[in-house]
């Protein structure tokens, strides 16, 4: 008789859950990264464009207001850009998880694909094109003779990775509640021009009054670019008060949190 032939999923399925799950991300991570860079042909442009854009537009703000006189210990143009590139990882970390569940909805009916598959495997693939585009300005500014390389590699790298695992402990919460309350992801988009500018992206925070800074330096993505441009900027003075522990505080406890509501919720997330 011929021999049986197991699906995954079925009873004669030997594989452990792990490599059930890592077939499962490695599916749709090429699912999204299809999507994501070939569904559209200026998705690449854009990609680049959108931080070149407002490099361009700071360094002409620049001209009138002489903005790298308050820079300590960097120049002004590659510290803008280290901030432009560290608040955008969170910020599509973020966004992109918004919406992985309802447009992945379809997967649900395996039962080895759960609503946190999509959220994990389109951070970590923003996460890539991210560090990807990253690498190719500090190319650019070589070329160009501006110094974007980080004095400090394995510091840089850690600060990415800091600021990577932020991305996604706020993609795991938005993620859920977005689903959930189509509200949210309205005030999810509109809260994020207000924390590109209160997060010290594109000006630096230590003009401010002391009493207005201690405010805003309980937003961890303060703390988080200010560690990443201090590893690339060994002489730069970051903002009084920034602390890794805090940020690494605030990033786990939110982690923990988006885990708990996937649990919680998981099968109204399948069931919408």
């Amino acid at each position: 008789m011929p021999e049986s032939r197991s699906t995954p999923g079925s009873s004669a399925d030997t594989r452990s859950a792990w490599a059930v799950t890592y077939s499962v991300w490695y599916a749709m991570f090429m699912r999204e990264a299809i999507s994501r860079t070939m569904s559209d042909r200026m998705g690449w442009f854009w990609m680049i464009a959108e931080p070149m854009a407002f490099t361009v537009i700071m360094v002409s703000i620049r001209s009138f207001i002489k903005s790298d006189r308050m820079v300590v210990g960097a120049e002004f143009i590659p510290w803008m850009v280290v901030g432009l590139m560290g608040f955008f990882l969170i910020r599509e970390g973020m966004m992109r998880a918004l919406g992985a569940i309802k447009s992945n909805q379809a997967l649900f009916a395996y039962r080895q694909v759960q609503p946190v598959d999509p959220v994990l495997v389109r951070n970590f693939l923003e996460g890539m094109l991210r560090t990807f585009i990253f690498m190719l300005f500090i190319l650019g500014a070589s070329m160009l003779d501006v110094d974007l390389f980080p004095d400090d590699a394995m510091a840089a790298m850690a600060g990415w990775l800091s600021m990577w695992s932020l991305g996604l402990a706020l993609g795991l919460v938005v993620s859920v509640l977005g689903t959930l309350v189509t509200e949210v992801g309205m005030v999810v988009r509109m809260i994020n021009l207000p924390l590109f500018i209160l997060s010290g992206v594109i000006f630096p925070l230590n003009q401010l009054p002391h009493w207005m800074l201690d405010y805003l330096m309980l937003n961890p993505v303060v703390h988080g670019v200010e560690n990443l441009r201090h590893a690339f900027f060994n002489g730069y003075h970051v903002v009084h008060g920034t602390s890794m522990t805090y940020f690494w505080l605030c990033t786990l406890a939110i982690m923990t949190l988006g885990l708990i509501l996937h649990v919680r919720f998981r099968d109204r997330l399948k069931a919408q």
